[in-house]
């Protein structure tokens, strides 16, 4: 096991496309990190450069103490699990995660140990004389990292391995790579585009955007307290609210869309200041009227059983401005056309400067 070190990684192709532009991560040993992100934000250009299936511009990337640049994919002491089993059709499953060994010339009864251990691990022992045809899409990807496993690398790296999987299978299989995770200790690189996934699975979360690392953090750090407005609206099912508004000075906002917000226990920045006020959905609450921060005007209702999510905008303004969500207890009654008021939790607003979309 060993950790691994990102220095200013920069990946530019022909044409001068920078995809990805000077990442810095550092990996301890033994954790889970997560690269998340939208489609074409270089995450998955970033974990082929850590496998050395992707050349590196300008920058280092470390396994343990060795810079790994100039070694090939095959020396670097990793294992990958892709969103494609690629599984060998004619093998059994045994074979398919012999297969490796026995290239590299590892005695028969070492290979026999470690096939039959991983396969305990991921409870596939039943199936080792069988094709993958005959098995599951989440049986398939189990012997995908059994693959892996019985290599025993210093890093795994996943590269979207669940993205083939229906939603069910998906939430089990990621309970399950956590526990083997946990269970084997090995240092890990995680690529998806399922924030779910992210926050569940990540030691370190790294939430990257058109190249860049927007956020590196803990998962639970980069919920709480998000440092721009693209991670506040990645991060969080429904996305967080952002709202413009106009700082009014003591705690006071003016939504650009019309109506007002008043904060309680933050200060605003300096009276005229644009800036973007953020809310999460769950973090505001029907109040008595008197003691609102703000009024919802109502327009749709969605009823998902334990919450309730009303959609609608803020009174005093016009359709299409100030528009927001709140997440309520499924037991709360509300309607479309309702009034609601609302009082944002203590602490739990965020604002962001409205020019950069950084946090203030």
């Amino acid at each position: 096991m060993a950790e691994v070190t990102l220095k200013d990684v920069r990946k530019v192709y022909p044409g001068n496309v920078e995809a990805v532009k000077g990442i810095s991560i550092e990996i301890p040993d033994g954790k889970l990190c997560v690269l998340v992100g939208p489609s074409g934000c270089g995450k998955s250009t970033l974990i082929r450069m850590i496998a050395g299936l992707e050349s590196i511009t300008s920058g280092t990337v470390s396994i343990g103490p060795k810079v790994v640049n100039q070694v090939e994919p095959a020396d670097r002491d990793i294992a990958m699990v892709f969103q494609s089993y690629a599984l060998y059709p004619h093998m059994s499953v045994y074979d398919n995660m012999a297969y490796g060994l026995k290239n590299r010339g590892t005695p028969k009864a070492e290979i026999d140990a470690r096939v039959k251990e991983a396969a305990r691990i991921l409870a596939i022992e039943s199936f080792l004389d069988r094709k993958p045809r005959q098995l599951s899409g989440g049986q398939r990807q189990r012997v995908a990292m059994g693959r892996a496993i019985v290599r025993k690398p210093q890093v795994f790296l996943f590269d979207e391995p669940l993205s083939n999987l229906d939603a069910k299978l998906r939430g089990q299989m990621r309970i399950e790579i956590k526990k083997l995770q946990q269970t084997l200790g090995v240092t890990s690189v995680y690529v998806t585009h399922d924030q779910v996934e992210a926050m569940t699975l990540a030691d370190v979360l790294v939430v990257m955007n058109e190249g860049r690392a927007e956020q590196i953090d803990t998962p639970i750090a980069v919920y709480e307290r998000p440092a721009s407005t693209f991670v506040a609206g990645f991060i969080g099912s429904p996305a967080m609210n952002l709202m413009k508004a106009k700082s009014t000075g003591e705690a006071g906002l003016d939504l650009a869309g019309g109506g007002s917000v008043k904060l309680r226990e933050m200060s605003t920045p300096e009276a005229g200041r644009d800036i973007l006020l953020g809310v999460r959905p769950e973090h505001m609450s029907p109040a008595p009227e008197t003691d609102a921060d703000l009024l919802l005007d109502v327009s749709v209702i969605e009823t998902l059983g334990a919450d309730t999510l009303a959609h609608g905008h803020v009174a005093g303004g016009k359709p299409g401005g100030g528009e927001l969500v709140v997440r309520l207890p499924g037991s709360t009654r509300v309607n479309v056309g309702d009034r609601l008021p609302l009082s944002i939790q203590p602490g739990m607003a965020h604002l962001f400067d409205a020019s950069s979309g950084r946090r203030i």
